[in-house]
């Protein structure tokens, strides 16, 4: 079996997973299971673009989808009346001092001798964050004074929200390129320690400071690109489609409205992939596989692999910012304390583990697949467990077999990852190799 008849014939199995869902259970769920495959597949094709590509161990893959999520955040939200007058002046003091420490860093680790590198580096980044704090401190105190109970941040610009998904990129983008500054000189488990450090630090501030992202409390009621479902409901035509296919009008109203969700993830998804594939094919594409399968015959053939690897780094990270923004827009709210860097890492991980890195379709399926038996996987250990334990009277093993369903998910996920690495380590549909 050729591996295109091989992807065909495993796109069309999770297909028809997908379907089963809406013909078994409900049409709704189906969708939402689709929307969130999409998400994760364009965020497993930007850590394929990092590791398939490259080689780059990136564990701080929530940092950016957190970093891509207050971009939408911030373009899509109105502004908060009173907020910018309360502190904005300090506020864009601060920034100052922020931009002006980061050149200075910059200029430092350039141009300085090479023995005062690193003290004058890190002299310079303490000063400038004492100066950043003088300004920040009395600006975010007056922000957040502003209605604390329903604001008490800054707001956005109140744009369209299809706009925070491509500034959610490029914040992602931006923050990489910092980061690739300070870590890609690392290598292998050394940058991956970093990134993930990194990706903390990033959540850590997104949790604390209340006048940019409210903090723990939350930003709720993001502008949705689709319509309303409540709006839909009052609308005839749903009502004259809630009749032809013999349902309720509430049901209808919200198989429409994640079918539009459905579409412009999928046209994302689309237009990223089309990138990634024209990239892999092009000269480029071959450096850096080159790079990655041999990083020192590479350097001594005169190529740039720090700067190849930036580049990567960049591009990869924008592209699960702009996943991360895509997700905050389905959920309709940003929640800081949600992100949780081990677990959904480990997630996108496996997902392009199993689904064959270094391929773009395998990237994807694994997204696909790896989600939908994570979403399905707590329902199924429940039945499964209630029916194990139905003949057992009422005791502490009982109790304790039932109460360790939801917990499957996590045996699955370990047990499809020692499978896909004993018996195909390539992926499910693995790198194509060129000649």
């Amino acid at each position: 079996m050729s591996q295109t008849t091989r992807g065909v014939l495993l796109y069309a199995v999770m297909a028809l997973l997908i379907v089963a869902v809406g013909l078994a259970q409900s049409w709704t769920l189906a969708l939402a299971i689709l929307n969130l495959c999409l998400i994760s597949a364009v965020m497993a094709l930007g850590v394929n673009i990092q590791w398939g590509y490259a080689g780059l161990f990136n564990v701080g893959i929530m940092g950016f989808a957190a970093l891509g999520g207050i971009g939408a955040v911030l373009v899509s939200m109105p502004p908060v009346p009173g907020a910018l007058g309360a502190g904005g002046v300090n506020l864009g003091l601060a920034a100052l001092a922020i931009v002006g420490t980061l050149g200075a860093a910059l200029y430092v680790r350039e141009r300085a001798p090479l023995s005062l590198r690193k003290p004058l580096g890190l002299a310079t980044v303490v000063a400038g964050y004492f100066v950043m704090r003088i300004f920040l401190d009395p600006a975010s105190e007056a922000i957040e004074a502003v209605d604390p109970a329903s604001a008490g941040y800054l707001g956005g610009l109140g744009l369209p929200i299809l706009i925070g998904w491509a500034v959610g990129g490029l914040f992602a983008a931006g923050a990489a390129y910092l980061v690739g500054k300070l870590t890609l000189g690392l290598r292998s488990d050394y940058l991956a320690i970093a990134t993930l450090g990194i990706s903390e630090i990033i959540l850590a501030i997104l949790k604390n400071e209340n006048w940019l992202t409210r903090g723990v409390k939350n930003v709720t009621g993001l502008p949705r690109p689709v319509p309303d479902e409540r709006v839909l409901q009052e609308a005839p035509w749903i009502a004259d489609l809630a009749a032809r296919f013999g349902t309720d009008t509430i049901t209808a109203a919200a198989v429409v409205a994640r079918l539009a969700y459905a579409c412009l993830f999928a046209a994302v998804l689309l237009i990223v992939l089309w990138l990634a594939e024209r990239a892999l094919r092009a000269p480029w594409g071959r450096m850096m596989r080159a790079i990655r399968d041999n990083r020192d015959a590479a350097e001594a053939m005169g190529k740039d692999v720090t700067g190849r690897h930036l580049q990567v780094f960049v591009l990869g990270s924008a592209v699960v910012g702009i996943a991360g923004a895509m997700l905050v827009t389905l959920d309709g709210q940003f929640t800081p304390g949600s992100y949780n860097p081990l677990r959904y890492t480990f997630l996108i991980w496996v997902m392009v583990i199993v689904g064959g890195s270094g391929n773009n379709w395998g990237a994807i399926l694994g997204g696909f697949l790896i989600w939908y038996l994570w979403v399905m996987a707590e329902p199924a250990g429940t039945l499964i467990m209630n029916r194990l334990t139905s003949g057992m009277e009422s005791g502490p093993l009982r109790d304790q077999m039932l109460a360790a369903a939801p917990h499957l998910r996590l045996f699955l996920m370990g047990l499809i990852l020692l499978l896909v690495l004993r018996f195909a380590p390539s992926g499910l549909i693995p790198e194509r190799t060129r000649r």
